[in-house]
This record gives structure tokens, C-alpha cells and sequence, in this order.
């Protein structure tokens, strides 16, 4: 590969030598591929760098005016080269990352502390919210990379979706519940149970693919947050539905049990990047490792199942 610098480098190296042919060898080029360069910066600039002599050359009065502006270009190039080798070997940069709650119960964490210890130089800022607040923030050039379900219906024009897994369901039962031996059930088995839910139209919860086959569940308590559902469940107080990514957050006096995927289909997960634009390498190291997040969750399944 030929040696590149910049016009101001080359100006540099021949007032540092007083000579072109010096320079030259200094730089790994031709003494006329250095004299060209001269030529070409003085110009740009409209005045004489240096004097010809017939020995090597000089400075000009304008060439003295010139050094330290070039050595702050110098400087400056040097610095941003650093940069830019630094995002290219991870060893520098901002990743931004965007993810829906409960998938920073464990997905998002997880990731992050292997992200970390790979590449430590890496700073992540990190946003939470709902996965439409974050195909917004993506598509508007906010955010690299972020973690969202329930893309149905969303414009995904600006995004570019990377399936990460398929996502079972719960359900939360207090502890002794009559149904907690069981490795699976269907919804008719909990047609009598009360339910505590976010909201009391199931269409607006996880719910909502059972509201459409018809399934209308008695709730009994409506509760935003998901610790308070826990207590709420653990208290005897009702069942509640739970996506797999939040099962090992889950307090120890509950009892997870599958819902059978006809009933309450398992949700599609995905890592959604820019569409049209570039990956960075942190941006591309990140997916990697939650791909194998992903993958470790799937395989492990809530508290070792």
C-alpha cells in the first residue's frame, strides 16, 4: 500500500529536513511525488512555502507563518485518527441501545455485562420504553440498535429487524396453587381463576391474541407494575400472564407454568438496526452477543427449566 499524508505532513517533513529528498525517504515517496505536493499546498494557499536553493530549501517568511497552524493540523489529524482506529477495533465509541422492559430483565443485561468485558472502552447509553418509542428513536437516527416485540402494525419503513428468538408465555400462580404441578396448561384450565392484568381490556395486554379466539379472562385487579403483580399473585389475590424474558426476575413464591402456544402464541423478539445505513462495529459486536444471549436464554428456559 502507498504511504498517504496529508499535504500539511509533507509540508512538515520538508521543513523539518530543509530537503525535498529527505523528505522523501522519510515519507516513502518519489522527491517528485513530494515536490508536487509543495507545488500543490503553495497553490492552494497563493504564496511560496520555501526558498529553492541549490542545496535543499527554506523556509519563506510565509512558510514560517504557516508552521504552527500545520502542526495543530497535524495534531488534529493524528487525534482523529486515533478515533477512527478506535471504532474500528472497539476500542473506543458510543453504542446507543434501545430495549422494551422486560427484556432489560435479563436479554438486554446480560448482554451488556459480555459486551463489557469484551470490549470495555465501548460506552452504551441506554433508553427504555415501549418497542414503538424505540423503532421512533431508531428510524430518526437516535438510537444503533434496539430490542422490540409487538411490531405488528408499526411503520417499520426506517428499520431493518434481526429475528433474536421466540419468546413462550407464563403463567404466574401463587405458591400451592392447585394447577402449580403442572407442566402445561391451556387457558380453559383457568377459565375460574381471577386475574390481575395492566389493563382491563385483554386487547391491550398480553392477552390480547386470546382475546381474539375469544377468551375473556375475570380480572380481578388491574396493576401496572409488574413488582406489584407479583405481590398481588403471591398474596393469592389472582393468576397473571407472563412473557419468558422476565421469568428469572420472578420472586420465589411464585410458580411458573407454560401456556400452550395455541392458546397464547409465543412473541417474536427481534434486535432492530437502521435500515440503509452502515453497522458500526459495535453495533455489529452487540448483535453478535445477543444472538448468543438469546440462544443461552432459549436453552436454559426460566430459573433452569
Amino acid at each position: 500500500m502507498l504511504p498517504t499524508h496529508s499535504l500539511y505532513e509533507v509540508f512538515l517533513r520538508v521543513a523539518a529536513d530543509r530537503s525535498l529528498t529527505s523528505a522523501a525517504t522519510a515519507l516513502g515517496y518519489t522527491q517528485s511525488a513530494v515536490s508536487r505536493q509543495v507545488q500543490s499546498l503553495e497553490a492552494e494557499l497563493g504564496v511560496a512555502l520555501f526558498d529553492r536553493l541549490p542545496r535543499g530549501v527554506r523556509l519563506t517568511e510565509a512558510g514560517r507563518v504557516l508552521l504552527p497552524h500545520a502542526e495543530a493540523v497535524r495534531d488534529r489529524l493524528a487525534a482523529a485518527r486515533a478515533e477512527l482506529d478506535a471504532l474500528r477495533t472497539l476500542d473506543g465509541g458510543l453504542l446507543r441501545v434501545g430495549a422494551f422492559p422486560t427484556a432489560d430483565a435479563a436479554l438486554v443485561p446480560r448482554t451488556l455485562a459480555a459486551f463489557r468485558t469484551l470490549h470495555p472502552r465501548v460506552s452504551v447509553a441506554r433508553t427504555e420504553g415501549s418497542s414503538g418509542k424505540h423503532l421512533r428513536l431508531l428510524a430518526a437516527g437516535d438510537l444503533d440498535v434496539a430490542v422490540v416485540s409487538d411490531t405488528a402494525g408499526r411503520n417499520l419503513a426506517g428499520c431493518t429487524l434481526h429475528h433474536l428468538l421466540d419468546e413462550p408465555m407464563y403463567v404466574a400462580l401463587p405458591e400451592g396453587h392447585l394447577l402449580a404441578g403442572r407442566r402445561e396448561l391451556r387457558l380453559a384450565d383457568l377459565a375460574d381463576e381471577e386475574w390481575v392484568a395492566g389493563s382491563t381490556r385483554p386487547e391491550d395486554t398480553l392477552m390480547r391474541p386470546a382475546a381474539e379466539s375469544g377468551f375473556r379472562p375475570r380480572t380481578a385487579y388491574v396493576v401496572q407494575d409488574w413488582i406489584a403483580k407479583q405481590g398481588f399473585v403471591a398474596a393469592g389475590l389472582g393468576v397473571t400472564l407472563l412473557p419468558a424474558l422476565a421469568a428469572d426476575s420472578v420472586r420465589a413464591d411464585i410458580t411458573l407454568v407454560t401456556i400452550h402456544p395455541d392458546d397464547v402464541p409465543h412473541r417474536a423478539i427481534y434486535a432492530a438496526t437502521p435500515r440503509g445505513l452502515g453497522q458500526s462495529p459495535a453495533t455489529a459486536a452487540f448483535l453478535a452477543q445477543l444472538r448468543e444471549t438469546a440462544t443461552e436464554l432459549t436453552a436454559n428456559g426460566p430459573r433452569g427449566r
